[in-house]
């Protein structure tokens, strides 16, 4: 997985269309379904930060920000993001299965975006992960992450799924996905075509993973077993749907 996301790293961005208006847009995104479900909680702590896009969103809204990413190229790439943009955010790299015992306890907010937590393949590794985060709660602090709906998934083999063109510094990039399913798990190749729009040369990189295509209702049922109050799913408040839970007071 650390070798998927190394080799994405300087494409990281290319996903959106606009990404330091997606990291402005999700920062107030996150900000009101906090606020809403724990008013007041400031200290975060986000267990799969990527290149920054919710953590630094965040941090310049006023949380108290802590992010990990077991990619050490992200975390590398996060720090010159958040240096440029302002934003204070103390990153490290970190395996989100042993959040609690990189990270420690006292934090208000645990947050994982943008389908991490389905690239653990297994149940035992889900809760593994769910308790780590658990622990590092305060009590009535909350757990925020999002996923993908994989019920609307259709299920198969040479599924693509097309992310358009970007076009900078003189090169166009063509996104798009490969997906192809093995029971409840399917494999993935992320291919990114690289145009220079002087010479016309053409290179392809192609970034390979695999993911659990986990239901929200079993990850809901994970996190009650590891923990986790009023655990619910809420829907229409972020680009994918959010799952909430809370350390018991």
């Amino acid at each position: 997985m650390s070798d998927f996301y190394d080799r994405l790293t300087p494409f990281y961005h290319l996903i959106h269309q606009d990404w330091h208006a997606s990291v402005a847009l999700q920062g107030e995104q996150l900000t009101k379904l906090i606020d809403a479900e724990w008013p007041g909680k400031r200290k975060l702590l986000d267990v799969s930060c990527g290149i920054g896009t919710q953590a630094i969103g965040l941090a310049q809204r006023g949380f108290s920000t802590t992010a990990s990413d077991l990619s050490e190229k992200e975390i590398e790439r996060a720090r010159r993001e958040a240096d440029l943009a302002g934003a204070a955010v103390d990153f490290s790299v970190c395996d989100m299965r042993r959040a609690h015992e990189h990270h420690g306890s006292g934090f208000d907010i645990v947050l994982s975006c943008d389908n991490s937590l389905p690239h653990l393949l297994s149940d035992d590794d889900l809760l593994t992960a769910l308790r780590q985060m658990f622990a590092c709660l305060s009590p009535g602090g909350g757990f925020l992450m999002s996923m993908r709906d994989y019920e609307r998934e259709e299920r198969g083999v040479n599924l693509v799924k097309p992310y358009g063109a970007r076009t900078e510094n003189g090169k166009r990039y063509v996104l798009f996905q490969v997906w192809d399913f093995s029971g409840e798990h399917y494999d993935l190749t992320f291919y990114f075509i690289e145009e220079d729009l002087a010479t016309q040369a053409v290179h392809t990189h192609a970034l390979r993973s695999r993911y659990y295509a986990i239901s929200t209702d079993k990850m809901c049922a994970l996190m009650r077993e590891a923990g986790f109050a009023q655990v619910r799913r809420i829907d229409d408040a972020f680009y994918q749907p959010i799952l909430v839970g809370t350390r018991p007071a």
